[in-house]
């Protein structure tokens, strides 16, 4: 089940294409002409993709996991990227993808959330993924990672290309909004003290 809600068709302006949007804790999965596009600060998408198939697919998560609270009241969702990565995985093997040949564009993970002090919410995301497809043997062929910026990508599940652009000042403030509720959320939802929400330095 994705969270939240589903992912919706739209026209991006930004690359006058024909798109699904996704949003922190979706994912999407495909084998169309249809792009698939998010736009992420801290927040890591992992675009995978079976060249023979031509079948791929985008998640976007903003934790890497359900920090390790055993028996967490917290359903298995791709708001955590343990998950996120499972769930991308097992809808591309269902529409026809073949896990061995699968690889793998990896975005995201700025320092775009200020306040933290050392939790460093993007590095976190970026380390996790990139352990995850080695343990995995998913070979990863391209990557565009922390640094201090927002990014907004699109993948393409019929070629495999992604186009990323880099967002400007205003729309990085839109961004960090964003996500600073979403880990609001989360931390609300899992009903833990170990996330602390900072209001940004001005």
């Amino acid at each position: 089940m994705q969270s939240p809600g589903t992912p919706v068709r739209s026209f991006d302006r930004d690359f006058q294409l024909e798109v699904v949007k996704i949003l922190p804790g979706q994912y999407h999965a495909d084998s169309g002409s249809v792009g698939i596009t998010t736009v992420l600060g801290s927040c890591v998408s992992t675009c995978l993709w079976d060249p023979v198939r031509r079948i791929g697919g985008m998640n976007h998560f903003m934790l890497p996991g359900d920090n390790g609270s055993a028996g967490s009241a917290v359903p298995k969702s791709a708001r955590f990227g343990v998950y996120a990565m499972e769930l991308l995985i097992n809808d591309m093997l269902k529409i026809g993808a073949d896990r061995r040949r699968l690889v793998a564009k990896v975005f995201g993970g700025g320092r775009v959330l200020q306040g933290f002090g050392s939790l460093d919410v993007g590095a976190r995301n970026c380390e996790f993924v990139l352990e995850f497809l080695q343990v995995e043997g998913i070979p990863v062929l391209a990557q565009d990672l922390l640094d201090r910026y927002p990014r907004k990508i699109h993948f393409s599940p019929d070629t495999g290309k992604v186009l990323l652009k880099r967002l400007d000042a205003m729309r990085e403030d839109a961004v960090e909004r964003q996500e600073r509720e979403y880990l609001r959320a989360l931390g609300s939802d899992a009903g833990s003290g170990s996330i602390e929400i900072f209001s940004k330095p001005r």
